[in-house]
């Protein structure tokens, strides 16, 4: 079995398979483990000393609400605009606002970085949730790269634009979540936040627990910010 369907199915070999591969493959298993969305192993195997990728771990961390641990991964890091996009992640899931996604779009722009600046966006958007129509016009920058670039537009944006849709009323949210949806990956933070704005919230909890996905990623659709506490990895309440 290839890693990319043991990751998929969830399955208890994974470490086997893991250890299987050639040392060229083991190197992009963590970015794969992410993308399929188990962060625990990705953070694992980003973390190997034979092929050490920061950026990666930081990011597993994230989904896992450790932001804390992430920020002092990021801190020795070269300030590129991936690196400030998650910097920014972070300082957000900490319950601040965070400035430096400010410095992460300028510098997405200055580096051509597509994905990094719909990240920024994105974030910077989700920040301004409280605000919706404000939230509107940050999210329509990354909508105007993804048509510019004739590329579909991503999903975690789109999920962002559906909240900040639902917020203002009408039907345009529920169209738009949907679209996010149907682009989403199972397990993802796209992919809960659009079950959320469909008002799925069960589906969107499964998904969450099976992606090991911190309720941090939806507190601020409806408190406004995340809640000023050190994160810690724990499963999603179902109440």
């Amino acid at each position: 079995m290839s890693l990319a369907a043991a990751l998929d199915a969830g399955r208890a070999d994974v470490h086997a398979i893991y250890a299987a591969l050639p040392k060229s493959e083991q190197a992009t298993a963590a970015s794969l483990a992410l993308a399929y969305g188990r962060p625990t192993l990705a953070a694992e195997w980003a973390g190997d000393p034979r092929h050490p990728q920061p950026q990666t771990a930081a990011a597993a961390l994230l989904r896992l609400g450790q932001a804390s641990a992430a920020q002092v991964m990021l801190d020795d890091l070269p300030d590129t605009a991936r690196t400030a996009v998650l910097r920014a992640r972070a300082h957000w899931q900490l319950g601040h606002r965070a400035d430096q996604v400010d410095v992460a779009r300028i510098l997405a722009r200055r580096e051509g970085d597509t994905p990094a600046l719909t990240a920024a966006v994105t974030l910077a958007g989700e920040q301004s949730l409280g605000a919706p129509y404000a939230a509107l016009r940050i999210l329509a920058e990354g909508l105007k790269v993804a048509e510019q670039t004739g590329q579909p537009a991503d999903a975690h944006l789109l999920a962002m634009v559906a909240h900040a849709q639902v917020h203002v009323g009408g039907t345009r949210g529920r169209r738009t979540a949907e679209r996010a949806l149907e682009r989403s990956v199972a397990r993802s933070p796209a992919r809960v936040l659009s079950l959320l704005a469909l008002n799925r919230d069960a589906d969107a909890l499964r998904e969450a627990r099976d992606g090991e996905l911190h309720p941090v990623w939806w507190e601020a659709l409806r408190g406004g910010r995340p809640a000023r506490t050190a994160r810690v990895s724990s499963p999603p309440d179902d109440g």
